[in-house]
């Protein structure tokens, strides 16, 4: 569809999310979906569990987004509903597209609560989805009065998803210098089972370490016998061979 044409339908209200997934499936691939199956662990148990792919790459899937930029909130909603994974990265490629461009806080404040809207239905349900929007909705987290109480109420949720989206929306509190949530909440989930909570936490760990060395050096010092391996080789990955070596030959092998 041209540019033109999506921009007219726009207008006439008539831009719809059955185009946007028409777009996608017409770019489906089955050799890449076989893959990116395995890669996101849809097999009976894994997280990913009964997840469909097209079999399309994230630029490409960026692209279409772009496309459809204007798309109506109901429209992204359903969008979010579909049944493959490509839709909804789609669909919230294009909800951050529209937080970042909003022109007003209220505006921003809809976005963010139709997010976490998504996040609480189980459409937000793998962990790229969740890395490709939380660090910048996040933003939305410096104009709330409480975000510690918000973030250990997602924490608190026993949800995957919403326990990482409770850690990756510190990364834009990081950026302002905020860290004290990011310490907070990986306190809060450092006796999780799942490795995909423990990357996550090292990982903002490791960002939240190159603004204050000395902040992750202390909460190092708490928990470094207990933490997850995971989540402490991610916290020190960028801290020096002779630390790094340092930190492991401190972790108890329990």
């Amino acid at each position: 569809m041209h540019p033109k044409e999506v921009s007219k339908l726009a207008r006439s209200g008539k831009l719809q999310a059955a185009l946007v997934s028409e777009r996608l499936k017409s770019q489906a691939n089955s050799q890449i979906a076989g893959n990116l199956s395995w890669f996101f662990k849809t097999g009976p148990g894994e997280y990913g569990e009964g997840d469909k792919f097209y079999g399309i790459k994230v630029p490409q899937v960026r692209a279409v987004a772009r496309e459809f930029k204007s798309l109506p909130r109901a429209e992204i909603e359903k969008l979010a509903m579909g049944e493959y994974h490509e839709e909804r990265f789609a669909a919230l490629a294009i909800l951050v597209t529209q937080y970042k461009t909003a022109k007003t806080p209220e505006a921003k404040a809809q976005l963010f609560e139709f997010y976490l809207h998504l996040l609480k239905l189980g459409r937000v349900n793998n962990w790229d989805l969740i890395d490709s929007t939380a660090p910048y909705l996040g933003r939305q987290l410096l104009k709330t009065a409480d975000p510690m109480g918000f973030l250990k109420k997602l924490a608190a949720t026993g949800d995957l998803w919403q326990q990482r989206a409770a850690i990756m929306f510190t990364f834009a509190l990081i950026a302002e210098y905020e860290l004290a949530p990011t310490f907070l909440i990986v306190e809060e989930l450092i006796d999780h089972e799942h490795d995909l909570i423990h990357k996550a936490s090292g990982w903002m760990l490791r960002e939240a370490g190159k603004k204050d060395l000395r902040a992750l050096r202390e909460f190092l010092e708490k928990h470094v016998a207990t933490m997850p391996r995971t989540m402490l080789r991610y916290a020190i990955e960028k801290l020096s061979r002779e630390e790094r070596v340092d930190w492991l030959s401190r972790r108890s092998k329990k």
